[in-house]
């Protein structure tokens, strides 16, 4: 395996430790790598068409996992401000007629 395809699949790895712990900051980090380890293994000289086909068909898997966590996330979120908003309209008319 040629070294460009090791460092996809220790991103890639890194990458599923940190979407674990939801360790955004990481992620970032760790996403920045692993474009660079594509650049790389695409620039290089032919390589095993088939391990590179397979080490890449497990990074999108694992980017379409961290998509999904992400927008969990996100709709996580809106819930909840959306619960304080309510929270917050509820209070000042309790103020107001109280």
């Amino acid at each position: 395996m040629s070294p460009a395809l090791q460092r996809i699949e220790q991103t890639r790895e890194a990458l599923i430790g940190a979407l674990a712990e939801r360790n955004w900051e990481t992620i970032s980090e760790l996403d920045v790598a692993c474009r660079a380890c594509v650049d790389d293994v695409l620039s290089e000289a032919p390589v095993d068409e088939q391990a590179l086909r397979e080490n890449l068909e497990s990074l999108l898997a694992v980017y379409k996992q961290l998509l999904d966590v992400a927008m969990g996330e996100r709709q996580a979120i809106v819930n909840e401000m959306t619960q304080i908003n309510q929270a917050q309209n509820a209070t000042k008319v309790y103020h107001l007629f109280g």
